[in-house]
């Protein structure tokens, strides 16, 4: 390789990438690469492309290595990277026009291009992560508001431990409000609690409807005799009139 071949490629690298490149040595350069073309709330990505040329540049491909700068680049991407930049210009290729001639620039526009496919597709996972990671929230919603399907097995199970447990809620209440009460408030809150309703001694069958039970405190008995009195009277006092009248 002739030096002033490398030198005069060299001063048009430094004239293209002012700020990008760093000579290391005579044979040594560095060269800051980012996407060609970024997208939008993306993550940064920024590689330095490290290049050392050998005796057979531009013969062959330069030793070529990557280092990262900004962002997250993983060791098989960055062979990856390496792999497809080393299928740009190969020796002994049929058609390859970059062989025997400066090829960092094409190196370096590579790499732009690669970088920019590399952001595109880490966008793209993270936007189908986002809406898969959606579509499961809606579904743990959809299925929490819907709630389980009720059929008549788990309608009784659930009626039995409700009855079980507003039963022992109640006697719970009932053991607090006796403790608060005096002896013979207790006797009369149990004597109260045994008695029959009118309903239940109806659906018992019971003719004895005046039983003392059915009678609260305070209650006035009626004489039905008084009522058909009053009925009969009433009819004898209604005058009545015929056509012959």
């Amino acid at each position: 390789m002739s030096s002033d071949v490398l030198l005069e490629e060299l001063e048009v690298l430094e004239s293209i990438y002012p700020a990008e490149l760093s000579k290391i040595s005579e044979r040594d350069i560095q060269i800051d690469v980012e996407p060609d073309d970024p997208i939008d709330g993306a993550e940064e990505l920024k590689l330095t492309l490290c290049v050392h040329y050998t005796d057979e540049y531009p013969n062959v491909l330069p030793e070529l290595s990557l280092q990262p700068v900004e962002g997250r680049v993983d060791d098989e991407e960055i062979d990856g990277l390496l792999k497809e930049l080393g299928g740009v210009v190969r020796a002994n290729t049929p058609g390859e026009e970059n062989i025997g001639m400066a090829m960092t620039f094409t190196l370096v526009s590579q790499l732009r291009e690669q970088l920019s496919r590399l952001v595109r597709l880490r966008a793209e996972r993270y936007q189908k992560e986002e809406m898969e990671k959606e579509r499961l929230a809606l579904e743990e919603e959809e299925a929490r508001t819907r709630g389980t399907s009720v059929t008549v097995e788990s309608f009784r199970a659930w009626k039995f431990v409700f009855d079980k447990e507003m039963k022992a809620k109640k006697a719970q209440e009932d053991d607090e409000k006796l403790k608060s009460l005096t002896p013979k408030e207790r006797d009369e809150w149990r004597r109260v609690g045994t008695r029959l309703s009118g309903r239940q001694l109806f659906e018992r069958g019971d003719k004895n409807l005046e039983d003392d039970t059915l009678l609260e405190e305070g209650a006035v008995s009626v004489d039905v005799s008084q009522f058909e009195r009053v009925r009969v009277e009433e009819e004898e006092d209604i005058v009545t009139f015929s056509d012959s009248d």
